[in-house]
């Protein structure tokens, strides 16, 4: 083909060639650009869509604030001043001298001092990147010509800044308001995540973490991130949490990015509503965001049905530890109902016995789940008269809760033992 031979006479030459819908005859590929003043952006897919990387560069682009353009011109115009400012010869910069690159060494031209050169390099270096990373983009499209001159006559009288360790000095920026958000971890498999529970992982300066969140998920927090487990242990939950709180206002006031990490959700037996008027009461109002709840997902990981037709119509989530570690009043016993308890195995005697006693049947049937959603996920099935036997034969796995109804055997039905254990997760 004459397309092929004019390609390949092309590269022999080495000339540069590029043929429309013909990668292989190409040495070169075309971008889809986008132009405003000096600002441009390509996107390529390397000729294996051309439509496509039209359509990522107008997402690219529509993500953008507008004068985005002007501001790179005006952010050029400042690095300039800047290097004249700081003694850089006209005649150094129109050689090509760059704080990006080293100087320039051609003949016939001023060799700065070193030192000197490199000190005030640096020091302009970083002065641009603090408002170059720091600032938000719309922040930045907002710049006149006269906080350019407001911000040189600030490098020059060395106003408003302040020491960055190495005497190199650095723009005050105006102060990020610190901002709270109470993240759901979900039951435990990091899968179960959501995307706006990862989103806030990945972008937190601060991550504040219950003991119970996996290791699994707190393994995809980033390494720069700084991360506290709470120090929660019998006798000290009070003490831990206000410690908890207390480091999290502490980041706010220096306006960082603090996420409140929790197992399940933030709101079912969590703390949460407790945190957010903590915050609120301290000038913070926080975000949340919610996470999938043991309670509900822990049935339907080890076939429990917790409404069924004819059989459940209802579920009922309580908690098996009250304030200062009391034990609740028990729910009343209602057929039709199933009934999830958080919190509770560590004393399951004294929970069956003011159910018993409070005229729930023995043989309802219930179920332990350990560890919902994880790989070590671990299920014993019995009746509440037989559950607090089966959890001291079988021993513990926290975290565990218990679900007491009539939808237990729905899915599964007992085999005549007085307990069973089921291994593993079946969604994994």
């Amino acid at each position: 083909m004459l397309v092929t031979w004019i390609s390949s006479l092309c590269k022999r030459l080495r000339i540069p060639v590029n043929c429309a819908d013909s990668p292989s005859n190409c040495t070169f590929s075309l971008l889809s650009t986008h132009r405003d003043g000096p600002l441009q952006i390509g996107v390529s897919t390397s000729g294996k869509g051309c439509k496509l990387a039209s359509r990522i560069r107008r997402e690219i682009v529509s993500s953008l604030p507008p004068n985005l353009g002007q501001t790179c011109s005006l952010l050029g115009t400042l690095r300039t001043r800047l290097q004249s400012q700081d003694g850089v010869p006209t005649t150094l910069l129109s050689d090509g001298i760059d704080d990006d690159s080293e100087q320039s060494k051609s003949l016939n031209t001023l060799i700065l001092d070193e030192e000197d050169y490199q000190t005030s390099k640096t020091r302009r270096m970083r002065w641009l990147t603090q408002i170059c990373e720091y600032y938000p983009l719309s922040k930045l499209c907002q710049l006149s010509e006269k906080d350019i001159s407001n911000l040189l006559e600030q490098y020059k009288l060395d106003e408003g800044y302040v020491s960055s360790g190495n005497e190199i000095a650095v723009p005050i920026l105006p102060q990020r308001r610190g901002r709270i958000t109470l993240v759901g971890s979900g039951p435990g498999d990091p899968e179960l995540l959501t995307q706006a529970a990862l989103r806030a992982i990945n972008t937190a300066d601060l991550v504040l973490a219950d003991k119970l969140v996996p290791a699994e998920v707190l393994a995809l927090i980033p390494r720069r991130t700084e991360v506290y487990i709470a120090r929660k242990f019998p006798g000290n939950a009070e003490r831990a949490q206000e410690e908890l709180q207390s480091k999290g206002l502490a980041a706010l006031q220096q306006g960082k990015k603090v996420i409140r990490l929790k197992q399940g959700d933030p709101y079912i037996f969590g703390r949460g509503g407790e945190e957010y008027l903590f915050f609120r009461q301290h000038g913070y109002e926080a975000d949340v965001i919610p996470g999938l709840t043991s309670a509900l997902t822990a049935t339907a990981l080890s076939n429990i049905t917790a409404t069924h037709r004819g059989v459940a119509d209802q579920v009922l989530i309580c908690t098996g530890t009250g304030r200062k570690g009391a034990l609740p009043s028990p729910p009343e016993y209602v057929k039709s109902r199933t009934t999830v308890f958080l919190m509770a195995l560590h004393r399951i005697e004294d929970l069956v016995s003011s159910l018993v006693g409070n005229g729930w049947p023995e043989d309802v049937p219930c179920a332990v789940v350990e560890r919902a959603s994880c790989k070590d996920q671990r299920v014993i099935r019995t009746r509440i008269s037989d559950v607090a036997k089966a959890i001291e034969r079988e021993g513990s796995r926290p975290p565990g809760l218990l679900v007491v109804g009539w939808g237990c055997n729905v899915l599964k039905e007992g085999k005549g033992e007085a307990w069973t254990v089921e291994e593993g997760c079946i969604s994994t």
